[in-house]
């Protein structure tokens, strides 16, 4: 019973964390880095990221594996430092903290500000530990700074959006969807205009995927088929259609390979092959189904908001012509696949050893 709960438990926690990273995607997110080159001990460099993580968190931009891109990241200088008598003997530490917020990949300085902090410790580790301790998350300076830094990463969207679609279109080329969409889908839902343009080219670029990908699979069943011709060909072909995305434009050449399949096989081999492709049929079902929900209540709300939109002229402009729930359904879709891209890079990220 024990590990069954630790089981559970450990599910629990995977789907909390896959949901966390699906809504990492479409939000600013500013990465604590702490250079190992900067030269303080190593407990006050933990302390100083923990701070600096505390600072992105609570202001709703905590740092996240799936957009390394953007960081605040400090700058040290030691203005004074002062042995004081003992017993026991202490050190005090002045001490000029700049943080710093921008691009890691264009190397780009987007705001800074600096704070004065002071330590005592019996040691240089203690002082810095000390004055460490005495950042204040809170601190109008501080806060300033984040929502500087905020700001610059939503121009850098709304003004790079063109570069960034072009970018993705490279990668189609090249046949990298997964990396195409992962790129897209780091565009945070505050740059509206990008946003939107990103959602309808991701539509685009999704289709194609699950497309090429249905093409793969399906010369992959063909062969399972052909190579057996018999109750073992054809489920080893079903599992394969099992996997295909039941939107992908290929449906016909599907049908076209069960038929031929039905035909061949005898009676009392078919009911284990009929029960696969009912599975497959009911994955096909349920998405026209989930569908047609949402249209209905996209329905719904455009009503409810045209009325509201008419004391909101900028609303409607701009948004009573999405359809929101089916927005909803396809996003999570897209991020799914941004997740598994994320999930498989490398995990350590090394940055610009000369970091703004």
């Amino acid at each position: 019973m024990k590990k069954i709960y630790i089981l559970l438990l450990a599910i629990c926690f995977s789907i909390q964390a896959n949901a966390q990273k699906l809504d990492d995607f479409g939000r600013i997110v500013i990465n604590p880095f702490v250079p190992e080159t900067i030269e303080i001990p190593e407990g006050a460099k933990k302390l100083l990221t923990t701070k600096l993580d505390q600072l992105t968190t609570q202001s709703g931009l905590g740092g996240s594996e799936v957009n390394p891109r953007f960081v605040i990241t400090p700058q040290i200088n030691i203005g004074t430092k002062d042995i004081i008598a003992g017993p026991p003997q202490m050190i005090a530490q002045n001490i000029e903290l700049t943080l710093i917020i921008g691009d890691a990949i264009s190397n780009i300085k987007y705001a800074s500000t600096s704070i004065n902090l002071k330590g005592v410790g019996t040691n240089e580790t203690k002082a810095f530990i000390q004055a460490f301790k005495t950042i204040n998350p809170r601190n109008k300076d501080l806060a300033d700074l984040i929502e500087n830094g905020k700001n610059k990463i939503i121009e850098y969207y709304n003004t790079q959006c063109d570069f960034i679609l072009k970018d993705a279109q490279t990668l189609v080329n090249q046949s990298k969807h997964d990396e195409a969409i992962y790129k897209l889908s780091l565009v945070p839902d505050v740059c509206q205009e990008c946003y939107y343009k990103c959602l309808d080219t991701l539509s685009s670029i999704y289709q194609q995927k699950i497309d090429a990908d249905c093409q793969q699979k399906m010369t992959q069943a063909k062969a399972a088929w052909a190579g057996k011709l018999n109750s073992a060909g054809a489920e080893e072909a079903a599992d394969i259609i099992a996997t295909i995305n039941p939107q992908a434009n290929c449906q016909d050449e599907i049908k076209a390979l069960t038929t031929q399949i039905n035909n061949k096989l005898s009676a009392d081999a078919k009911a284990r092959w009929d029960f696969k492709m009912k599975q497959y049929d009911d994955k096909i079902a349920q998405v026209k189904e989930e569908t047609r929900i949402a249209e209905e209540k996209s329905i719904r709300d455009d009503d409810f908001r045209e009325n509201q939109a008419q004391r909101d002229d900028e609303f409607r402009n701009k948004q009573a012509d999405r359809n929101f729930e089916l927005d909803k359904m396809k996003v999570s879709a897209y991020r799914e696949v941004a997740v598994e891209y994320a999930r498989n890079q490398p995990k350590t990220i090394t940055y610009n050893k000369s970091l703004f």
